[in-house]
């Protein structure tokens, strides 16, 4: 079945087949006929089986549709909020691409980057804004954007929103958006918390879903490997070099250790570069277009990255830290075998994160076996300070030196000579305050 069946008119046909797009993904086959009968929706499926392009293309046809009767300054009649830079960025390029045969200005609105380029082109007037939650409120508080007329809002990776605390920013918006509007919510992962959140929102919706949900994609051959936490890097080193990995996307818990493996690596002569929120916003465009062109050979991560990264060819995806969430880790590895190609996703386990592996093992519905990666010995750790000597516990890995002894000091000679002892008057007569007779040759 293609497109043509779906009701898009030949304008949007036009897009799709510019955007070299030919045979509908499921759940765009699913979604694409309800959104175009104005129905509320919500829509789960695998990463990178198209959910974006579900939503862009009858969006586009229906500000088509109505784009005549409009009158005056352009007022934006679509909004799209998502949680992160890269994926507001990736939509707003979907837009353009789909969309070049059709009367519709977007527009991409989000933080790390100078207002005035944004504000140029909300003056100008736009028909869709692409946002993330922090930036789009800024607009509105200096009255800078206008959501009066908005009549289609979509929540894009609804679930990352609700992990990374934009609810609160979420509810700010849609109460300066029209209550009359459709409703669209769209995620990889769907928990009670979403549904939860699609009650308040979403009116009679209707849902969607396609693939074995929360299941990864089927193209992706996991592995899970023990490791102690100091031999993760030693593993890391190993396996890049044994699998002849060329385009490996390596996941970290905290920006501060995205650095650390990310100059390691370096060190190794291996082509790294690091992504995740402390990097401005001109670094993080770098990094990526560097990793897209090979430039990189590891593009390392934290979850900032794991919704907002859509390379073509990412051959693996290395779990150096496993994630809090196990919906993450569906997000993490989806980031390879994208659009029905195959991908490798590696996950090193520490002795700290087994509970971390049955939350994954409950999320997916399968039971995970934890192995030795073929051929790696973990060396053995350091053995322990001894005749005091103090390792830091911060900074440098330097031991400290012992102190030094302060030399023996030679006895004297008479240091073992016994003290003589002054006796003490004998006598039998006592004061009248109690006090020994002789008491006052002492004082």
């Amino acid at each position: 079945m293609g497109f043509t069946t779906l009701g898009l008119s030949d304008q949007i046909l036009k897009g799709v087949a510019a955007a070299g797009y030919t045979e509908p993904t499921p759940i765009q086959s699913l979604a694409i006929p309800l959104v175009l009968a104005g129905r509320d929706l919500i829509g789960c499926a695998e990463t990178g089986t198209g959910k974006t392009a579900a939503f862009v293309l009858p969006m586009l046809q229906r500000l088509a549709a109505d784009g005549a009767s409009r009158g005056g300054l352009r007022r934006p009649r679509a909004l799209v909020l998502t949680p992160t830079r890269e994926l507001c960025q990736q939509i707003h390029v979907v837009f353009e691409q789909c969309g070049p045969f059709v009367s519709c200005r977007s527009v991409s609105v989000y933080g790390g980057v100078s207002m005035e380029n944004q504000l140029k082109h909300l003056r100008r007037g736009v028909d869709v804004v692409v946002a993330t939650p922090g930036r789009l409120l800024d607009h509105l508080q200096r009255k800078s954007i206008d959501l009066s007329a908005v009549r289609i809002l979509v929540l894009d990776e609804a679930d990352r929103m609700l992990d990374m605390g934009f609810i609160d920013d979420v509810r700010k918006i849609v109460k300066a958006v029209p209550t009359e509007r459709q409703t669209m919510l769209f995620s990889a992962t769907l928990s009670p918390e979403i549904k939860k959140l699609a009650s308040n929102l979403l009116r009679n919706p209707e849902t969607v879903e396609t693939g074995e949900r929360p299941a990864p994609a089927h193209g992706i051959d996991q592995h899970f490997y023990s490791a102690p936490p100091e031999a993760k890097m030693d593993l890391l080193l190993h396996a890049l070099e044994a699998e002849k990995m060329h385009s490996v996307l390596v996941f970290s818990r905290t920006k501060h250790g995205a650095d650390k493996i990310c100059r390691r690596l370096e060190r190794q002569n291996i082509a790294a570069v690091a992504i995740h929120s402390n990097r401005t916003q001109s670094q993080r465009e770098r990094a990526l277009q560097g990793f897209k062109q090979g430039k990189f050979r590891v593009l390392v991560a934290t979850d900032i990255a794991a919704r907002g990264i859509d390379v073509v060819g990412i051959s693996h995806v290395i779990n150096y830290d496993i994630p809090p969430y196990a919906e993450d880790y569906v997000h993490r590895i989806g980031r390879t075998g994208r659009a029905g190609a195959s991908g490798i996703a590696l996950t090193f386990v520490g002795r700290d994160e087994q509970q971390s592996i049955r939350r994954i093992e409950q999320f997916v519905g399968r039971k995970i076996a934890v192995g030795s990666y073929p051929g790696f010995t973990a060396s053995a750790p350091a053995a322990p300070a001894r005749h005091g000597v103090q390792e830091r516990t911060h900074g440098s890995n330097v031991p400290r030196k012992p102190k030094a002894r302060r030399p023996e000091m030679k006895k004297p000679a008479f240091a073992h000579a016994p003290r003589k002892k002054t006796p003490f008057p004998k006598t039998d007569s006592y004061s009248s305050d109690g006090n020994a007779g002789g008491w006052s040759n002492y004082r």
